[in-house]
């Protein structure tokens, strides 16, 4: 694969010596206390919500944490289908595996939610994310946090936070290999190991995935995932955590715009390095300080030839690659005045930068062009957190000062109180939020002109919910939110002065909605129930005009179902086996037809797909004797034919085995 790096930015180096010399770290979330010198277990907290571990109950937005135990027993691989079945999210990936996978939250775009791996933004400057990139390997848990939050996480976080936890080493060592057989030529293997004993933990894993794809000719998807996790203990009270994750992957596409198979060699390659460094020291029992520094570092490219020697009319062959690098240090300091309050404040420097090459083939010769831009963004932030007996109140404001938009203020602020003897929870909630132009928006040259002067898009939402505990059998949960979208950036083909920019910030757009979630246990029984109803309306279409332009005034945002359900149902023999199913409904959704031109409004009909997995212990592990056990997993049961993108044909029926040989101690 030919890829090019981009050097790490010299202008950050001095903040992270800074901010190493003074040993002031971030604690990690799995230990909040070095001197305890063990992690802190995390049943029944929530770390992405405020920053820090707080009790579920206190939390004012709606969050949901989802176990990688969990999603192991399920033999869910990817975190897109993790995720399918959270409220008030919609997944929608453009046909085969290793396509464009994109989350949708609350009827926000795409680019609207911070993606984290251990506090790592997944995001491209701008907030793209493609979840096709990202598997389960090595996951602790996955925590999702509903609605703006930007004071908290900057740039992206319109419609809320996803963050992915990396498993922790503890206890003696233990380990696993897997290997999978399934539907359209799918292979896949995975090792991992973990433990941690004295002063240092540690959990690694790799794996390799290849699938043959679900369209005739052209659609293979490899992907080769590394995952790593090492904490250790420097003093008393003093402790490091490294995280990395690094994946590489290539898609072979024969589509084009519209979704028909036309091409027998074009596909896309990436590679993509999460690195997060977290140093911390507790000072005393009321005050700590920590650093961070991250990375994301990534590759992508995509590569068209000609079909043959016949292929040369038109444009017929094109080769492009982009890097994209964020780096950035943090420091903050922590104050606790007793053991129910907190407060934190602290100073984030982010550097930017992007690359692009790309080469178009034609009749008329070839052509090139390149581009290579940078920026970058300082911000501080307060934020506070109390529990008054029944009570939880928090809050935080954020400043952002970027070199290209200006200065941004964010807010949030929310509340919890637990009534009834704790059985009932009130929730309200409530903040705003903020997404950066993306690099082309603001640089493009050529037949397209960025708008250097392009302000970031904005959001502000409330949300209020209610959950009541059924104690052994079960909870209750309901969230009705409310969220306007701003200064939307948008293209015109005709800009406002002769010879000025294509992008400028005119649409709005606001979404409503109502997320129902529902708990029953019933022994060795258990089952769960999810369902959301969104609304979504365009305000102001801005420059659109025409029936199938990207908003149209007064209609719904395009790829949002307005429903979406899912119900499911898991039993338990014993400690050996266990079977689950889950009913998947997406509801009618608006959509665009691109093999028209200009694009004709669409709707897409509603699915109802069932999934069935099921896991048998043969064997436990025991001293001097490794275990195994088997999964079996089905998906897309009666074989329903759906798009989620207009010509994208989704996977029908596919069937998976995998077997897995576990030894030593290993948490499930």
């Amino acid at each position: 694969m030919t890829t090019f790096r981009i050097p790490s930015s010299p202008c950050l180096a001095p903040t992270l010596v800074a901010a190493i010399s003074v040993w002031v770290p971030f604690p990690s979330p799995f230990h909040l206390s070095a001197a305890a010198q063990e992690p802190v277990e995390l049943e029944g907290l929530v770390v992405t919500a405020s920053r820090w571990a707080e009790p579920e109950w206190a939390v004012a937005t709606h969050a949901t944490v989802i176990s990688g135990a969990e999603l192991e027993r399920r033999g869910i691989e990817d975190l897109a289908e993790a995720l399918r079945r959270v409220s008030g999210l919609a997944v929608v990936r453009s046909g085969s595996f290793g396509a464009v996978a994109s989350l949708f939250l609350r009827g926000g775009e795409s680019d609207y939610t911070r993606v984290l791996v251990d506090g790592v933004p997944v995001n491209d400057p701008g907030g793209s994310v493609d979840l096709s990139g990202l598997t389960t390997d090595n996951i602790e848990r996955i925590e999702i946090v509903r609605g703006a939050a930007s004071a908290l996480y900057g740039s992206d976080a319109m419609s809320g936070v996803v963050q992915v936890f990396t498993r922790r080493g503890n206890g003696s060592p233990g380990g696993s290999l897997s290997a999978a057989l399934g539907t359209f030529g799918t292979r896949r293997w995975q090792g991992a190991l973990a433990g941690g004993e004295g002063s240092m933990s540690y959990s690694f894993s790799l794996g390799r995935s290849e699938t043959d794809g679900v369209l005739a000719f052209n659609n293979r998807h490899y992907r080769t995932t590394f995952s790593g996790r090492l904490r250790e203990s420097l003093g008393p009270a003093t402790d490091a955590a490294l995280s990395v994750r690094y994946t590489d992957r290539t898609f072979h596409y024969p589509t084009d715009a519209s979704g028909a198979a036309s091409d027998s060699n074009s596909y896309t390659h990436s590679d993509a390095l999460l690195l997060g460094l977290q140093l911390g020291r507790r000072w005393s029992d009321a005050f700590e300080t920590g650093a961070t520094f991250t990375l994301n570092d990534s590759d992508h490219g995509s590569q068209d030839a000609p079909d043959g020697p016949d292929d040369n009319v038109g444009f017929f062959g094109s080769a492009s690659l982009s890097g994209v690098q964020r780096s950035a240090v943090a420091v903050r300091s922590v104050y606790r005045p007793e053991a129910a309050t907190t407060l934190a404040a602290g100073y984030e420097r982010e550097h930017q930068s992007a690359k692009s090459l790309r080469r178009d083939l034609s009749q008329w010769g070839s052509s090139s062009s390149s581009s290579e831009n940078e920026r970058g963004n300082h911000a501080a932030y307060a934020q506070a957190s109390s529990r008054l007996a029944e009570l939880a109140l928090n809050g935080g404001v954020r400043i952002e000062s970027n070199e290209r938009f200006g200065t941004a203020a964010t807010w949030r602020a929310g509340a919890a109180w637990r009534l009834l003897s704790g059985t009932t929870r009130l929730r309200l909630a409530g903040g705003s939020g903020i997404k950066e132009p993306t690099f082309y928006e603001t640089y493009a040259t050529g037949f397209v002109t960025g708008n250097p002067e392009l302000e970031p898009e904005s959001s502000v939402g409330f949300e209020a919910g209610l959950d009541r505990s059924l104690g052994d059998l079960g909870r209750l949960q309901a969230t009705a939110f409310t969220q306007r979208y701003r200064s939307l950036i948008q293209y015109t083909s005709q800009p406002m002065d002769e010879g000025g920019p294509n992008y400028y910030n005119v649409a709005r757009a606001r979404s409503r909605g109502i997320e129902a979630e529902a708990e029953a246990h019933f022994g060795e029984l258990r089952t769960s129930a999810s369902y959301t109803w969104l609304d979504t309306e365009v305000e102001d279409a801005g420059f659109d005009s025409l029936p199938g332009s990207t908003f149209v005034e007064g209609e719904p945002l395009v790829r949002r179902p307005g429903r979406t359900a899912a119900v499911s149902a898991s039993y338990t023999v014993g400690p050996a086996f266990g079977i689950e199913a889950t009913l998947r409904h997406t509801g009618e959704r608006a959509d665009r037809d691109f093999s028209t031109y200009p694009a004709d409004p669409v709707i897409l009909p509603a699915h109802t797909v069932l999934d069935i997995s099921a896991e048998l212990e043969l064997a436990s592990p025991a001293a001097g004797r490794p275990g195994l056990s088997l999964n079996a997993r089905i998906e897309n049961v009666g074989d329903v034919a759906y798009d989620e993108v207009l010509g994208f044909a989704a996977p029908g029926r596919a069937v998976y085995l995998t077997g897995r040989v576990m030894w030593g101690q290993r948490d499930r």
